[in-house]
């Protein structure tokens, strides 16, 4: 286990290296890192991020409040006919 661990640092270490060696001076420069495929992958990515965040925001306000009745007592599996089982029902102290 312990020769593992050692092995991944040693990994580590080494892709460390090479950003230093490689990515580092490159941006410097003024050169992009990423081809132009991989720069409107990310765009695409923070694009995407962005949508899901609002869609997020647009669920909690439609959302019940915290703390009100549909909070503590939901039906199993969404069964109408299911017995209500408490928020904190398996929670120990």
């Amino acid at each position: 286990m312990v020769a593992l661990i050692i092995g991944m640092l040693i990994c580590v270490g080494l892709a460390l290296a090479v950003v230093a060696l490689v990515a580092i001076p490159a941006r410097r420069q003024g050169r992009d890192i990423l081809t132009p495929k991989g720069e409107e992958v990310v765009i695409a990515l923070k694009e995407r991020q962005q949508s899901a965040r609002q869609r997020l925001e647009r669920d909690d306000e439609a959302a019940p409040a915290e703390g009100g009745p549909a909070a503590e007592a939901r039906p199993v599996d969404g069964a109408p006919d299911a017995p209500a089982v408490h928020a904190d029902a398996g929670a120990r102290s």
